[in-house]
């Protein structure tokens, strides 16, 4: 299987993006393609919808998908924005029967901090680095010398009695007709709240709201710097080409491990 060239998908509370990714270099090979995520977003549907991306491309490789959920070998053990289905669903299983492809999956925050870490705003960075996604909601990932952290989930944490995404996402600034200055006043008292957890070096802002950083960063009032996500909203496509190439590689060395045992 060629894994220098594999379909990155991005799967998120209202949209799945796709687009075919050279890992070497993370760039796009095509323009991204942009389904609306179906309703309800059970399985069965969003199965649905990734083999409809894998026929745009005609695609006939690897593939990597970033999922909102915490996933713990290839298994969905939460579900952040999608049909509560999801909880014990096998992802890897389920996208890989869709497709007929090799599909691996991974938390969509991770994909898009890993992303951005290779060749984004990270890109060399040491120390703590924070990188939280805005969109339909909240994704978190840190790093800690370039290592990461899977599986964070800190835009759940419990937030002045609610959890955390319902009081800052991008979803909650439309549905509340907010302000930018409004919302951004909301954002740095999370930021804020995080800093206290685990003092990052540097924050990134990625998702959707990464491309609007001209209307509110110069809102925020946080210690920390804080810097738009370079790959913008693409960083979640391309990191999971990446997690989609790492984790092929590595469950065939795991295979070749496992023949030689025996």
């Amino acid at each position: 299987m060629q894994t220098e060239k594999v379909l990155g998908i991005d799967i998120g509370g209202s949209g799945i993006k796709a687009a075919p990714v050279n890992t070497k270099n993370g760039l796009m090979l095509e323009s991204r393609h942009r389904i609306p995520t179906p309703s309800p977003a059970t399985p069965d549907n969003v199965a649905g919808i990734i083999g409809d991306l894998v026929k745009h491309f005609n695609w006939e490789g690897l593939i990597g998908c970033g999922f909102p959920a915490v996933i713990q070998q290839g298994m969905a053990k939460t579900a952040a924005n999608v049909d509560k289905s999801w909880i014990g669903t096998d992802i890897n299983k389920l996208f890989s029967e869709a497709t007929g492809l090799p599909t691996y999956v991974v938390n969509d925050a991770d994909a898009a901090g890993t992303a951005e870490m290779k060749f984004g705003a990270g890109k060399g960075k040491n120390g703590m680095v924070f990188l939280c996604t805005v969109g339909t909601g909240i994704g978190t990932v840190i790093f800690n010398n370039g290592g990461l952290v899977p599986n964070l989930e800190l835009g759940h944490i419990e937030y002045k009695g609610m959890d955390a995404e319902a009081y800052v996402s991008d979803a909650t600034r439309k549905a509340e007709n907010l302000s930018w200055e409004e919302w951004a006043g909301r954002f740095s008292e999370y930021l804020d709240a995080i800093e206290k957890l685990i003092w990052p070096d540097l924050i990134i802002l990625g998702g959707g709201a990464s491309k609007k950083g001209d209307k509110f960063l110069h809102y925020l009032s946080v210690n920390t710097p804080v810097v738009p996500a370079e790959l913008l909203n693409n960083a979640g496509i391309v990191g999971a080409a990446l997690a989609g190439r790492d984790q092929y590689k590595l469950a065939k060395a795991t295979k070749k491990t496992r023949k030689k045992m025996k």
